[in-house]
C-alpha cells in the first residue's frame, strides 16, 4: 500500500485560514514547525498537551473530492483543516501501523473524525459526510521535511 502527498497546511493559531506550504518539518513528540499545534495556539491544544493527537492530520484528497461530488460543494483541500492531503492510501488502514513519509516515520494513532468546531468553521454537513473519512491523526517517531508528491510507504 503506497499513497503519495497532494499538498501540505498549517495555520498560525486557531481558527486562522490553513496556509498551503511547499515544504514542512516535523518534529518528533512536537508536530508540525509552524503550526498552530506546534507553538500551542490551536483550539484544542490545552485539551491535548503532551498528546500525540496534534502532531499531525491527513487526509485523503479522495475522501473531500467526494464529499464535494455528494453534497455539491466546491471546499478547497484547506479548508478541511488537516495538515496533510493525501491521494493513493487508505488512512483508515493505517491506525497502529508505522509509515514513511519523506524523510520522516510517523505512526497513525486514530482516526480523526470530524467535530462541531470543524462544523462551526466549514460547514455542519462535515458531521454526517466526514464520518469515519476525516482522516488520521498520526505521531511523529521521527522527525524530518516532507514535501507534496513525497510518497508514502508502510513500514510494518
Amino acid at each position: 500500500m503506497a499513497g503519495s502527498i497532494v499538498s501540505i497546511f498549517i495555520a498560525p493559531e486557531a481558527a486562522a485560514l490553513m496556509l498551503s506550504v511547499s515544504e514542512a518539518r516535523l518534529e518528533e513528540g512536537q508536530g508540525i514547525v509552524g503550526d498552530r499545534y506546534y507553538s500551542g495556539k490551536g483550539t484544542f491544544s490545552e485539551k491535548l498537551k503532551g498528546s500525540p493527537d496534534s502532531e499531525v492530520t491527513l487526509i485523503e484528497s479522495e475522501q473531500i473530492d467526494n464529499f464535494n461530488r455528494l453534497n455539491g460543494l466546491k471546499f478547497k483541500y484547506g479548508s478541511l483543516r488537516r495538515n496533510v492531503v493525501t491521494q493513493g492510501i487508505e488512512l483508515n488502514k493505517l491506525v497502529d501501523v508505522r509509515f514513511r513519509i519523506g524523510e520522516t516515520l510517523l505512526e497513525g494513532i486514530r482516526l480523526c473524525e470530524p467535530c462541531a468546531h470543524l462544523a462551526s468553521l466549514v460547514s455542519e454537513k462535515v458531521l454526517p459526510g466526514l464520518v469515519h473519512r476525516g482522516g488520521l491523526r498520526a505521531r511523529i517517531i521521527s522527525g524530518g521535511f516532507i514535501r507534496p508528491a513525497d510518497s508514502i510507504e508502510v513500514t510494518r
